[in-house]
């Protein structure tokens, strides 16, 4: 598919100019003023927006900030007539732009920028996509290490990261995949507490002493290890505030509204695990916690906690598939928790329950979810 290109002026005759030279060369829209830009771009994405600087209502500045900070990806041109030193370095701060030119502006010079500019648009989604690959690798190292050392804290985060999708995009956040993986890390740090601990913990039973103070500084933990991996500092800041959601006051900090979700999303796992009712375990959440966190339980309000369009299977190892949802916690017949209730079937988990019903064995057959047909 052709890079599509936007056009932004408020002199329809200019942008008839743009079609009339650069259609044969690009895949050219026009909008009419910055208001029909931004409609325009809901509608997109396109790969790069020329626009003019001075139109009545949104100036270009103002559009291409917009474009900035919502559609990031986008390469961004300003094309105008405007000789004021100050404003164009306005225009460039505010925009970070790509390139700034000057009318009159040839067709051809207009459209080596336009060529110039689809070429960064591409190395910013080939980065983007590379850097998606290798996030998703080194989290999915850690979550699986996480599977087979704790099986019980790997089973939480997984419970957890369904919530947390629910909440952040019923609260329409930007950076979704950050509180999800956020949600999915957050139990990294479990990996320091001995196992009775950890079954304390998740079982919200009392902790004492130097047990809470382990508790206490597993998000520490979490932090420090993830905080070293590039573009993972938000998520890293978003499980250490986890430490400090349950105090009266909270520091100003950007990561704070992923924090709640994040907090609010384990805490109702908690409550759920033991058995409590959803609807119970979201009233005690709200009489806890309170105001600050009203908008985020309402929003849980609508979360389906049914198994729509699942059946419940029981099943042997060797008939264990990818994307199946363990419906119970699988043990070895001597009691070891291998694999947690809530979790979903990957090639690790797999091979860890054949291998384990080969040489120990495991209680068998044990209870899955399955996609109804």
């Amino acid at each position: 598919m052709a890079d599509r290109i936007l056009c932004v002026d408020d002199d329809p005759s200019i942008l008839a100019g743009f079609q009339r030279n650069l259609r044969k060369r690009f895949d050219l829209e026009i909008a009419v003023g910055g208001e029909a830009g931004i409609a325009a771009l809901e509608k997109g994405p396109y790969a790069v927006v020329v626009s003019d600087m001075r139109m009545p209502g949104m100036d270009g500045i103002r559009l291409l900030a917009t474009v900035k900070e919502r559609w990031p990806e986008t390469v961004r041109v300003m094309l105008t007539g405007e000789s004021d030193i100050k404003a164009t370095i306005t225009a460039v701060n505010a925009g970070n732009l790509f390139r700034f030119l000057t009318k009159p502006c040839t067709p051809d010079e207009l459209a080596v920028t336009i060529e110039a500019a689809v070429a960064q648009h591409r190395l910013i989604v080939v980065e983007r996509e590379l850097l998606e690959k290798t996030l998703s690798g080194s989290v999915k190292v850690l979550t699986e290490v996480l599977s087979i050392v704790s099986p019980r804290a790997f089973g939480r985060a997984l419970r957890a990261k369904r919530y947390a999708r629910h909440l952040a995009e019923r609260l329409g956040l930007r950076a979704r995949w950050q509180v999800e993986l956020a949600t999915m890390l957050s139990q990294i740090g479990c990996i320091t507490l001995p196992a009775e601990v950890l079954d304390r913990l998740v079982a919200n039973q009392p902790l004492v002493g130097a047990e809470q103070e382990l508790a206490d500084g597993r998000h520490l933990v979490a932090r420090n290890l993830i905080a070293h991996i590039p573009r993972l500092e938000a998520i890293a800041r978003m499980i250490e505030l986890q430490a400090v959601m349950g105090r009266p006051t909270w520091p100003e900090d950007p990561c704070i509204l992923g924090a709640q979700v994040l907090y609010v999303a384990l805490e109702a796992d908690t409550l759920i695990a033991q058995g409590i009712a959803p609807s119970v375990a979201l009233g005690q959440l709200g009489q806890r916690l309170g105001s600050r966190f009203a908008r985020i339980l309402e929003a849980f309000a609508s979360y389906d906690f049914g198994n729509a369009g699942q059946a419940v299977r029981a099943i042997h190892s060797k008939d264990l598939m990818l994307g199946m949802i363990l419906d119970e916690d699988v043990r070895t017949k001597t009691g070891l928790l291998l694999v947690s209730k809530g979790q979903e079937a990957t090639q690790a988990v797999i091979e860890r329950l054949r291998n384990y019903a080969k040489q120990i064995g495991i209680v068998e057959p044990f209870r899955v979810l399955v996609s109804s047909p």
